[in-house]
Parts: C-alpha cells; sequence; structure tokens
C-alpha cells in the first residue's frame, strides 16, 4: 500500500463529473490497482475514489505531480499534486478477512440456499461477491433481472446501512452490475436503521434463524 500526504486538487471524470479545489488531502493506492481520497474527516469513507480494474500513468509538468487513474469504462479520477508531504509504500501481506460469528456466517450460508426469501424470482450470482472495500455478502438477480446487494447482520444496525450504502455506491459505478439495489437482512433491525436504511432506498427484512434452519414455519416477515 502507498500512502501520500499532499496538497492536491482532485477531478472525477466519468458519467458524473465532480471536483475537489486544492487541499491537504490522504491519497491511499493499493495492491488491487484501486486509488481513494481521504479528508480528515468523514471516518471510513473517501472524498472520491477509483475502484478496480484500472490503471494509474503518474507525470509531471511544471513541478505539478499529475496522477490520471482510469477505469474499463473510460472514467478518470484525475489528481494535480502541488505539495508532497509524505510519500511512503508498506507491504501488509494476505489478509486473513473479517471473520464473521457462527449465527452470522450461518444466516448468509442458509439465505443463499433459500435466496427464494429474498423474493419470488430472486437467485443468486454469488455469495461473498468482492469489492474494493470489501466483500458483499450476498450478490442476486431479481425476477426482472435487476442486481441486488444483500448485507446480512445478526443485529442490524445503523453501521450495518452504512456499510451496505458504501457496497451500492461502489457496484452501481459498474456499468455491467448497475443499477444495483440493496436489501439489508437481520434477526433484527433497529427502528433507527430501519429508518436510514428506508430514506436510501434499501429495502429491509426480518430473518427468522429458526424459520431458516427449518425448525418452524415458513413465514417471514418483510418491512
Amino acid at each position: 500500500m502507498r500512502l501520500v500526504i499532499a496538497r492536491c486538487q482532485v477531478d472525477y471524470i466519468g458519467r458524473l463529473t465532480a471536483h475537489l479545489p486544492s487541499a491537504r488531502r490522504l491519497l491511499l493506492v493499493k495492491s488491487d490497482g484501486s486509488v481513494s481520497v481521504h479528508a480528515d474527516d468523514r471516518a471510513y469513507k473517501p472524498l472520491n475514489w477509483m475502484s478496480p480494474p484500472c490503471w494509474m500513468v503518474e507525470t509531471t509538468e511544471d513541478e505539478t505531480i499529475n496522477w490520471v487513474v482510469t477505469n474499463k469504462a473510460g472514467e478518470e479520477l484525475r489528481i494535480s499534486i502541488d505539495e508532497v508531504e509524505l510519500d511512503s509504500s508498506h507491504e501488509l501481506g494476505i489478509d486473513p478477512g473479517l471473520v464473521k460469528d457462527g449465527v452470522e456466517s450461518h444466516l448468509q450460508e442458509l439465505l443463499a440456499e433459500h435466496v427464494s426469501t429474498l423474493g419470488e424470482g430472486y437467485t443468486l450470482v454469488r455469495r461473498e461477491y468482492m469489492t474494493a472495500i470489501g466483500p458483499v455478502d450476498l450478490l442476486c438477480r431479481n425476477a426482472d433481472g435487476g442486481t441486488v446487494a444483500v448485507e446480512i447482520k445478526r443485529r442490524g444496525e445503523i453501521d450495518g446501512v452504512e456499510q451496505l450504502t458504501r457496497y451500492l455506491e461502489l457496484l452501481n459505478r459498474d456499468p455491467l452490475l448497475a443499477p444495483v439495489s440493496g436489501v439489508f437482512a437481520a434477526q433484527v433491525i433497529k427502528p433507527q436503521a430501519k429508518t436510514l436504511a428506508t430514506d436510501r432506498g434499501i429495502r429491509c427484512l426480518t430473518l427468522d434463524y429458526d424459520v431458516l434452519r427449518g425448525t418452524d414455519s415458513t413465514e417471514f416477515r418483510l418491512f
């Protein structure tokens, strides 16, 4: 991983355009080729980014360092660096990934096996669909052929909705998948999380662990 702290200007050019005026920021370049731009706030969420597959060309002109990061759709993330304060590279090795607790992991397996729980006509594309910021629990297709990302939790809270929101923002940049809708599935969903999900157009699904295991009726509660 390459870490760069620099004063820079950032422009995103694609289906939409976005501009970040010159300011001090953290630039992350990961081994998968992804590039993300961070400010000293917003917790985990970058100001802008380019996810793989993509490639970067770095040039220097009149003491300004220019990065042009291009993805397979031809979209560009252009970063103009005026002043570099830190530029370092680090080898992190292979990450073991997030280890889910037993119930949450089993819920994912069961829902993948009984994907029709999500709705009539749903089909499973893949479990643990990898993105530049982590794996989506389930990637599915609905009856209309639309892509659906499913985040599964034992207890559904605001953090889980935020996590799914980040996945959706990233997945919707892929023209082969977009438009991508979201389903937030959990055994219990807190009211605040449900309100936030609904506001963002994410459907909530309450799961009954015993029902999924076949030890109770097959009735599910949808919200």
